[in-house]
């Protein structure tokens, strides 16, 4: 997720701030027509399930212009509007996954169940992230960032203390080495913070049974990025991350501290659209 922020009203959103079957997502206890907490969501998803193109286009700012990605690439409200309108949606369930308000503003993450009027009558599953403004009297979506059908699995919440406040890098990174030396290992430093939903996707993604292996070949140690992104400074440098890329980002060190290879694009930013053959060549490429 982007330091420089896709959904926050500009570029800044995840900082107050996709499982890819039916199968793997939970079962929603909202039902269609049930409140998602938020007045302008609901308003939102009626036009969807109504097919009315033009109710959701009024949805979508347009000074400024809404910034839109689908699927890690960039779009248009257009374009958005049309894929929803596409489903035929016959039903849609909403799980929220965060709503977070901050003045004039607020952002949403949720997972959306559809239930589709397609010719094979198919339920489509979307995890989609939302930036509504205030603009005068309208509430009016100012980023959108959707990931159709994700391959990894999708947090259901961001309750989980991933980077804890009170974590000394310093220190966990000194044992970490002591730890691969010992055991010839490197250590995956991955940096990041618990308002990045992409962090807890990549945390679900190492938790993974397929993953385990590759995962032995290190000593991950998460690096807090914290809420303004300017904590750990330092180890930001040391490792090379360019946080304008965005996080979660990994670098991998040998056991002296030297580094090996850090990312420089923002390679797993966009945690919430890769797939796991993705992450895993990365992890096979550098392990020891």
């Amino acid at each position: 997720m982007k330091v420089r922020a896709l959904l926050d009203f500009g570029r800044l959103v995840c900082l107050i701030l996709g499982a890819a079957m039916l199968s793997v997502l939970p079962n929603f206890a909202q039902s269609s027509d049930s409140s998602s907490g938020f007045p302008p969501l609901d308003q939102w998803k009626s036009a969807v399930l109504a097919g009315d193109a033009a109710a959701m286009k009024a949805f979508y700012s347009s000074n400024p212009p809404v910034d839109v990605e689908a699927n890690g690439a960039a779009s248009t409200a257009d374009a958005d509007v049309t894929f929803w309108i596409g489903l035929k949606a016959r039903g849609m369930k909403i799980g929220i996954v965060r709503l977070k308000e901050k003045p004039g503003g607020e952002s949403v993450i949720f997972k959306a169940e559809v239930q589709t009027g397609l010719a094979n009558g198919e339920v489509v599953n979307i995890m989609d992230a939302q930036g509504w403004k205030k603009q005068g009297d309208q509430w009016r979506i100012v980023g959108v960032e959707r990931t159709d059908a994700p391959h990894l699995k999708q947090p259901s919440d961001m309750k989980k203390n991933i980077y804890p406040d009170d974590a000394d890098a310093h220190a966990e990174i000194k044992d970490a080495e002591e730890k691969a030396a010992a055991q010839h290992k490197r250590v995956l430093l991955v940096f990041g913070a618990n308002w990045c939903y992409d962090c807890h996707v990549l945390d679900l993604a190492f938790q993974r049974p397929d993953f385990a292996a590759v995962i032995a070949d290190y000593e991950v140690v998460h690096i807090d990025i914290g809420a303004d992104g300017k904590k750990n400074p330092d180890l930001v440098k040391q490792f090379d991350i360019p946080l304008d890329k965005g996080v979660p980002a990994l670098a991998v060190a040998e056991s002296d501290g030297k580094l090996v290879v850090s990312q420089k694009n923002g390679e797993f930013e966009d945690a919430r659209a890769l797939t796991p053959e993705a992450l895993l060549a990365f992890l096979n490429k550098w392990k020891p």
